[in-house]
């Protein structure tokens, strides 16, 4: 089974309106400025999907800024979902709504929401290490069985549209102050994994997934390899970003790595499918 856990689609209306709608989401501003092409809807993602022959993708929101976007954005994801059942759903909210994020985490999981992100606390304007903001919707998606993936920042290498300073350090600290919750780091988690040759590090992140989404802009193919070697081939999950960039590109990077075959299927599919507890 190949699981891809990082993709994004947008609503026809919000691909057709992208100019107008720039200056509404400081999100959709940083990402989609200069790149139209990287916004697709759920046929196309499905036509990948066929090409690249994964079996499954986790739609994510972008992190929005505006809640009548996110809401839009969110309902799009849940109803494509919903009509192809090789989609598993995420919403997307900005913990600074306060009470109005944690409704739209219940509402949301009512129609099958699977987790709560991609969360991109730079553009989304909040601070994720500040525990008494991020508990609520914290306690939501742990009450709810839910995930909760957010955006990662590594603190060196090329800037690009959306990089932001979500850090290692910063993650960790989120990681501290939810131990409980089931999180997932994009991108590496920004090199998190490296830290973990710290014991202090390691144990504090017994809980903690990280997805490799767009990992060519950002590693060598080799990261499939030393990864793995830092922390367990269970923790790691398959991700691409796509649109961002092709969904077999990255797909080949792994199964052209020198890891076992029981790892490539663990981090192919095999870690996704039990955290999502698929069929």
């Amino acid at each position: 089974m190949v699981i891809d856990f990082h993709t994004h689609i947008f609503p026809p209306r919000i691909i057709e309106l992208r100019k107008e709608i720039l200056e509404t989401d400081l999100t959709f501003k940083t990402m989609y400025s200069n790149d139209p092409s990287s916004m697709i809807t759920a046929p196309q993602l499905i036509e990948s999907m066929n090409h690249a022959k994964i079996d499954y993708s986790v739609l994510l929101g972008i992190g929005w800024s505006n809640i009548d976007l996110a809401k839009e954005s969110n309902n799009y994801i849940l109803e494509s979902a919903s009509e192809q059942n090789r989609f598993v759903p995420f919403c997307s909210v900005n913990p600074l709504w306060g009470k109005d994020a944690v409704k739209e985490i219940v509402r949301c999981a009512k129609l099958g929401a699977r987790g709560v992100g991609e969360l991109h606390p730079d553009t989304q304007g909040f601070d994720i290490c500040n525990h008494k903001l991020m508990e609520p919707i914290m306690t939501a998606a742990q009450s709810l069985g839910m995930i909760v993936l957010t955006h990662a920042s590594e603190p060196v290498g090329h800037p690009y549209p959306g990089k932001g300073q979500t850090t290692p350090d910063k993650l960790l600290r989120f990681i501290q102050n939810f131990p409980s919750n089931l999180i997932v780091c994009a991108h590496w988690g920004g090199g998190l994994p490296f830290y973990s040759l710290m014991p202090e590090v390691k144990k504090l992140m017994a809980n903690t997934y990280f997805d490799s989404a767009a990992s060519p802009f950002l590693y060598d193919p080799s990261i499939f390899q030393v990864i793995p070697t830092l922390i367990s081939s269970s923790q790691i999950l398959f991700g691409t970003d796509y649109p961002l960039l092709s969904q077999l590109r990255v797909l080949s990077q792994l199964q052209d790595s020198s890891l076992s075959t029981k790892d490539k299927k663990l981090i192919m599919g095999g870690n996704a499918r039990n955290l999502l507890n698929l069929q």
